[in-house]
């Protein structure tokens, strides 16, 4: 296998791994210089339709726009992201932002480019100007665009230098061309040749290049024309770039009511966050000396809000304060060095300590693997929906390891569509990892009428449970519905099924998190707070009523209904705990007695604790009798149940 794979420890302790973690993936700098070609075409506005929400919008003015909306996003969600913007084919001499000042950065940009946004993390005042431009169409319609001079070769030339010198070592590098121009370079083949090339430079500094297009109002966009040279779709051999593309994305038209700006935001999302490989080169064994090499790929990850930092305002300027931690003894309370601790697990009430070769022994089942045991039909039987523990993983397969993988996976992958069958495997993701029991599922293309493209063809990796991690079920008493409920009940979700029937995530973002950026945007531009979040989850009642009200009355009738008669058979049923009767009541012949309280069944005295703890059979306690116990003694509550087990046991430990 090749060396320095992320699968591969390089030395050093390293920590216990129950999973594959994703801190690469996550903190992977992404580069993206958006390219907007301008003509007469882009510049003249959209045809009007009739459709919802259509603007009027020239598709300049859209790309504008589009590359503002992604650059807010970025700034709050991505804040260590570089973005910028080119406009080819404009002078720069003619785009002004204020009456003292240029918009574009003029120094070193080649003839016909319009450096807009340079390629760097932008500020809150780029957001601004950006904006600003984009809906100053006055002064987008006068631009004057260049026709015969303007070369894509010299502007690939030059995003070639901004790369270098911007992002050298960014883990991802993109360049969106926003164009609808399908043949720029139509009468001179020596210009067509010579961007080719340049494109092969930018591809092999690692920048991808992405289209685009637009498509002409009654005309289409035809790639082979010309960006078929010069987009690739392969990918370089670092783990960490984007992972491969299908064919390109359908060409954004503002036709039959299609809002232009919509259409170019849905076809950019669907590329602004690159693909990056989980771990890379991994062997897949089908059989005994039998082996393929697979890229692992998070496709779908839970998008949650940067984490807040302390700030220290103590200086001339806000600085981030960084935290530091030390282990110290706790009798003498001085910092202890790393050579002077071992790691060491509690058992029996004594600590068993490790040092590093033994923990490493302990941890090693192998070398990095995903190995085939077999294969069965797939079935609910064989892969239940409650299976999976976590997200699946994408598989694709790889050459640098072994010549021939991708015939052999897609072979693989075709039976098991052909047959009906998964493959069992057994998961080792990196050195030191717990290996995981997995299914191997095969997958066809997914392709969307609209947006495209969603995922090629490949095997999806679903971890199992192994016998340890699965829970006995609560005991509930089973309960039967009668028929005539469960047909008034058939009916209603009938009537109210999603949109060809099924849940398509790209209608649906997250209002929370939407929110959160609204209100961070708004303060980092000082614009005005909105006012109530725009929540599409939210149930249109009004289509609810329409469609299935009556059919609701009538069940919530059945369902009155059947009620009755359960309890005419069964008796009226409470959920109170029933009192006692008490012998005697005060006022009533003999008074009642005082009696000591008894000890509640939450409750463990000290004398059963101390049993408990000499037989090591604390941990059979429930939490809320530790917790009980432990706040009669005025200990912390915090944690877990194994910390309210160790805070037990220490406490008779120091006694």
């Amino acid at each position: 296998m090749a060396e320095g794979q992320p699968w591969k420890n390089e030395g050093g302790e390293k920590e216990e791994e129950d999973e594959v973690d994703d801190i690469q993936y996550k903190h992977a700098k992404d580069a993206v210089l958006f390219m907007i070609d301008v003509n007469n075409s882009m510049l003249s506005p959209s045809p009007a339709s009739d459709g919802k929400g259509s603007e009027d919008d020239s598709p300049l003015s859209a790309s504008l726009k589009c590359a503002y909306e992604l650059m807010t996003l970025r700034l709050i969600s991505n804040p260590n992201d570089m973005m910028g913007v080119l406009l080819h084919g404009v002078d720069s001499k003619q785009i002004v932002y204020s009456e003292s000042e240029s918009t574009a950065q003029e120094a070193d940009v080649c003839a016909h480019d319009c450096l807009l946004i340079d390629l760097c993390v932008p500020s809150a005042r780029d957001v601004k100007k950006l904006k600003d431009i984009s809906e100053d169409q006055e002064m987008l319609h006068k631009l004057n665009p260049v026709t015969n001079s303007k070369s894509i070769a010299n502007t690939l030339f030059y995003t070639i230098g901004l790369f270098g010198t911007r992002a050298a070592n960014f883990a991802s590098r993109r360049l969106f061309v926003v164009t609808d121009n399908d043949e720029p370079h139509a009468r001179d083949a020596r210009l067509k040749v010579l961007a080719a090339q340049r494109a092969k430079d930018l591809f092999d500094l690692g920048v991808a290049i992405e289209l685009f297009p637009v498509t002409k109002p009654g005309g289409g966009f035809d790639r082979a024309k010309f960006y078929n040279d010069v987009v690739y779709h392969d990918t370089s051999s670092d783990p960490a770039a984007p992972a491969p593309l299908s064919t390109g994305l359908p060409s954004s038209s503002n036709e039959e009511g299609n809002n232009l700006l919509s259409s170019l935001l849905t076809s950019v999302r669907s590329r602004m966050v690159p693909k990056r490989a989980l771990f890379s080169n991994l062997p897949l064994e089908l059989g005994p000396g039998m082996m393929i090499s697979v890229k692992g790929y998070i496709i779908f990850k839970r998008q949650e809000p940067k984490k807040t930092s302390w700030v220290w305002f103590g200086g001339q300027e806000p600085q981030v304060a960084h935290s530091k931690s030390a282990k110290v003894a706790d009798d003498t309370g001085h910092a202890v060095a790393k050579l002077e601790i071992r790691k060491a697990y509690k058992f029996g009430g004594e600590q068993i300590s490790f040092s590093v070769d033994e923990i490493t022994s302990i941890r090693n089942f192998g070398e990095p693997v995903i190995r085939v045991v077999g294969f069965k039909a797939i079935n609910l039987d064989n892969l239940p929906i409650w299976a999976n523990l976590k997200g699946a993983t994408f598989l694709y397969p790889s050459e640098e390891d072994f010549v021939g993988s991708t015939r052999v996976f897609s072979a693989l992958q075709q039976k098991m569509l052909n047959d009906a069958k998964i493959a069992i495997v057994w998961f080792i993701p990196r050195k030191n990892a717990v290996p995981q029991v997995a299914a191997l599922v095969a997958a066809m293309d997914q392709v969307d009428e609209k947006s495209g493209h969603i995922l090629p063809s490949g095997i999806w990796l679903v971890p199992l449970p192994f016998a340890d991690d699965i829970r006995s079920n609560p005991d509930t008493p089973a309960v039967t519905s009668p028929d005539p409920l469960i047909d008034r009940t058939r009916t209603i979700v009938q009537q109210l099924q999603l949109p060809r029937g099924r849940y398509i995530p790209a209608k649906y973002p997250n209002p929370a998190l939407q929110w959160h950026y609204r209100v961070l945007q708004a303060m980092a531009l000082e614009d005005e707070a909105p006012t109530q979040p725009e929540d599409k989850t939210m149930p249109k009642y009004k289509q609810i009523s329409k469609r299935a009200g009556a059919l609701i009355r009538e069940w919530g009738e059945e369902l009155s209904k059947q009620h009755q008669n359960w309890e005419g058979k069964h008796g009226r049923a409470t959920i109170l705990p029933k009192r006692p009767i008490q012998a005697s009541a005060p006022g009533r012949g003999e008074p009642v007695s005082k009696r000591a309280k008894p000890v509640q069944d939450d409750e463990v005295d000290d004398e059963q604790m101390s049993q408990l703890f000499q037989k090591n059979e604390v941990a059979k306690l429930t939490l809320a009798k530790l917790k009980a116990w432990l706040f009669a003694k005025g200990l912390s509550l915090n944690g877990k149940k194994a910390d309210l087990v160790d805070r037990v046991e220490s406490w008779f430990e120091a006694k």
